[in-house]
């Protein structure tokens, strides 16, 4: 402004002509150049603007067809049925309890049912959710697959990959409800085979659930596999200088007469010399079934007092640390005994 100001006051034709035709041409190309500079940014921004414009109007879009699709009446009457599926729930497993302690030769089967029960009351539970909470049409299909599997994909991958680990239990069929088995650092009986996740119940009467991701990687050990009775292994150490075939007898008698057993199976004793710490003892193992798993422990302990009593009352005497005697080969224990 102060240029052009300047070539109005000192404007002459003749003397000062050709320098300010200069001066006005050098502020005719400033405003061009910033005339040119304010017409790019125009140019850039608007474009985006107008994007923006597209995503905002396709959100409100979004939105709009999912509240059209949602059912809002058959969302309340979704919260009466998932009520009702867990009242069900509840009933079915008192009912297999009290099935289970009155047919104790039947318990496995009960408890098979009962799993396939739940399962398909859970599938049938969400399916009937869904159809009544949402009008299920081709635009509904094209939402729920576009948002949906993108987020879930993301969010579920260690719940996707147990739920594939869940499939893979239920048609392999490493374990059966009512086993008894050692998965995941934990042992007691399988209560259920869910999609997600396997339920033991541990022998200090604890609920503990495993993932199923899990069983790809780890080892699990079942000692029935589908039926009540269960091999159970005791050991019991005498000294090495003891009666082997009377102590062996006392052994066998006491897992012959316990109330436990299951007498259609073989039962073994083993025995077998070895160092236990600085001495040599002979350790038998009994072999032998149980009845029912449930009664794992009460055996082991029904026999182990059995065993301890007539080993006393037939002078059978535990480990000791041994010395022979000077012009001898015969064996004498030392004063204290171990164990």
């Amino acid at each position: 402004m102060e240029m052009v100001s300047r070539c109005d006051e000192n404007f002459d034709e003749k003397k000062f002509g050709g320098p300010m035709t200069v001066h006005c041409q050098r502020d005719d190309r400033f405003w061009t150049m910033g005339l040119a500079f304010f017409v790019s940014v125009v140019a850039m921004v608007l474009p985006d603007l107008v994007h923006a414009d597209d995503i905002e109007k396709q959100s409100v879009d979004a939105v709009k067809t999912l509240s059209d699709m949602i059912r809002w009446t058959g969302v309340f009457a979704s919260l009466f049925v998932i009520g009702l599926a867990w009242a069900v729930l509840r009933f079915l497993s008192s009912v297999i309890e009290k099935l289970g302690a009155a047919f104790v030769e039947y318990r496995l089967v009960f408890q098979k049912f009962g799993a396939f029960l739940r399962l398909a009351i859970y599938v049938g539970t969400i399916a009937v959710c869904i159809l009544m909470s949402f009008q299920i049409s081709r635009d509904v299909l094209v939402v729920l697959g576009g948002t949906s599997a993108v987020a879930l994909g993301f969010a579920t991958r260690d719940l996707v990959a147990s739920l594939l680990a869940g499939m893979m239990v239920i048609f392999d069929r490493p374990f059966q409800v009512g086993d008894r088995v050692r998965l995941g650092g934990e042992y007691g009986d399988v209560v259920s085979i869910g999609l997600r996740s396997v339920k033991i119940r541990s022998l200090d009467d604890n609920i503990v659930t495993v993932p199923n991701n899990m069983l790809l990687n780890e080892v699990t050990s079942c000692g029935n596999y589908g039926v009540l009775n269960m091999q159970v292994v005791v050991d019991f150490l005498v000294g090495a200088d003891q009666d082997a075939e009377i102590a062996r007898g006392l052994v066998r008698e006491a897992a012959v007469t316990s109330r436990f057993i299951h007498l259609p199976k073989p039962i073994v004793v083993q025995v077998k010399q070895e160092m236990v710490g600085d001495y040599l003892a002979l350790r038998l193992r009994l072999k032998a079934y149980v009845l029912d798993t449930q009664y794992e422990k009460e055996f082991e302990t029904d026999v182990t007092l059995r065993v301890l009593e007539a080993f006393r009352q037939n002078a059978i005497r535990m480990p000791a640390i041994l010395h022979r005697e000077e012009g001898g080969d015969r064996l004498a224990p030392e004063a204290s005994e171990a164990g």
